[in-house]
């Protein structure tokens, strides 16, 4: 039976739409990599010595790890360790600095438990940010971890992007979410910014890396963006 105008055009859009459905992906991924290999702060080398961070991934989501406290930063006041489930973890010597969507960090405790809901709002910029700090003991290199040296300057210009990331109360200090944490040694914290499928945790982890003037890719949002430059 031949098609009519109607049942044309129909056809025509549904092609289109399922067309665009199939692009965005792509080009998302297209411009991730792409943006991924052109570098900013493409001179920068880092420091023979001076202040010792980490950076890590559990294949997904990127983490930045710095000394609780030094000539430099304290970062006491912001993470004291009766924030966590076992306050012992205070006399951890580092601390590992993450960023994500409210709704996937607190109720997704596995990627398998990812709703469609979930990931939608974080992909559109529907939910609210969290810091996500876990105590950590004399951090190591390993397949999942790289070490990295930076000078006075850019660690400075490090943790003040992130400090600036910790929501505060009227008394100027940090807010933990209550008993909110995956083991005995992690807390959540609320946070500054937004969530998008273009700010994305590893982007997070990008800025500010790039502030601190490290080599870095222009636009971070897949932790593979992140890891490839510190090998």
């Amino acid at each position: 039976m031949a098609q009519g105008p109607w049942q044309r055009r129909s056809a025509l859009w549904a092609g289109r739409i399922l067309g665009g459905l199939i692009a965005i992906p792509l080009l998302y991924f297209a411009a991730a990599l792409f943006l991924g290999l052109i570098p900013a702060n493409a001179a920068w080398r880092q420091a023979e010595s001076g202040i010792a961070i980490f950076v890590r991934t559990n294949g997904v989501h990127t983490w930045i790890l710095m000394p609780k406290t030094n000539d430099y930063m304290d970062w006491r006041p912001f993470i004291p360790g009766g924030h966590v489930r076992d306050p012992r973890w205070d006399a951890a010597n580092y601390a590992a600095f993450g960023y994500g969507e409210r709704e996937v960090y607190l109720n997704t405790p596995t990627w398998g438990d990812l709703s469609i809901a979930s990931a939608t709002r974080a992909a559109f910029g529907g939910g609210d940010p969290l810091v996500h700090v876990e105590h950590v003991h004399d951090p190591q290199v390993d397949a999942d971890t790289r070490r990295i040296v930076l000078r006075p300057d850019e660690y400075r210009r490090l943790t003040t992007f992130v400090a600036a990331r910790f929501r505060r109360d009227t008394g100027g200090r940090t807010m933990p979410v209550p008993g909110r944490g995956y083991r005995d040694n992690d807390i959540f914290y609320e946070a500054n910014g937004g969530y998008s499928a273009i700010l994305t945790c590893n982007e997070w982890t990008g800025r500010a890396l790039r502030t601190a003037g490290v080599r870095t890719g222009l636009w971070t949002p897949l932790e593979q963006s992140i890891m490839w430059r510190l090998d």
